[in-house]
């Protein structure tokens, strides 16, 4: 179980990643790509298949940054595939980034990955294979359940939707104490009128959110 536990550090890692570079470029700092745990699997896996790598490859600088760069941006490419046949949404677009491959892809990024493989292989990863060593069977096996089970309505939200941004529900607001007049005080909401509100309000929070996929954060975009 010890793999498990590698993909769901480095995808946590990779979440923390997004969230920092969203908070430098001005972008939307929700950026996990699943419902409820905080994790970008790509980066799960791209620290895995780089992992995998011959030791070789692993224990020379210079090819880790330049195989395990390109191997990072394969996994990358085949992840963006996968989610936009898979579930019809692209989750990041680098269209208009120097070297991009269908907006899938881009040099710039192929580089900062093979910059971070070497922290991460050489100073991270011996760190977490003495921690995930210890970890009992059942604590390995919740985690599995958790992750499956968010994996699965994460699935189900994707591929009924096609919309991305439904994996990141707006928090509930209460009314606007400022909408009423001084005075005066707010009349129950017939049952009919409470239903006609939600919807107007449902319908405004959809075209918000759709708006905000469409977004740049620094040239890339990204939930």
């Amino acid at each position: 179980m010890e793999w498990f536990w590698y993909f769901l550090f480095y995808s946590f890692l990779g979440f923390l990643l997004e969230v920092g570079y969203a908070w430098w470029t001005g972008g939307d700092l929700d950026r996990k790509c699943l419902l409820l745990l905080p994790l970008c699997p790509v980066y799960g896996l791209g620290a895995c298949a780089v992992l995998l790598l011959p030791g070789a490859v692993l224990r020379s600088p210079v090819l880790l940054v330049i195989v395990g760069g390109l191997t990072a941006t394969a996994v990358e490419y085949a992840v963006s595939v996968f989610y936009q046949r898979a579930f019809s949404v692209s989750f990041w677009d680098y269209r208009g980034q120097l070297g991009n491959l269908n907006g899938r892809v881009c040099l710039p990024f192929t580089l900062a990955w093979g910059l971070l493989l070497l922290p991460m292989v050489y100073w991270v990863h011996p760190a977490a294979v003495r921690l995930f060593a210890v970890i009992p069977p059942p604590a390995s096996w919740a985690a599995l359940a958790a992750f499956t089970a968010d994996g699965i309505v994460s699935s189900v939200i994707l591929r009924r939707t096609g919309d991305r941004t439904r994996l990141h529900p707006a928090p509930h607001r209460g009314p606007d104490p400022a909408a009423v007049a001084p005075g005066r005080e707010t009349a129950p909401i017939a049952p009919q009128s409470e239903n006609a509100l939600c919807r107007e309000r449902m319908c405004g929070k959809l075209s918000a959110d759709r708006q905000t996929a469409n977004r740049t954060d620094g040239g890339r975009y990204y939930a």
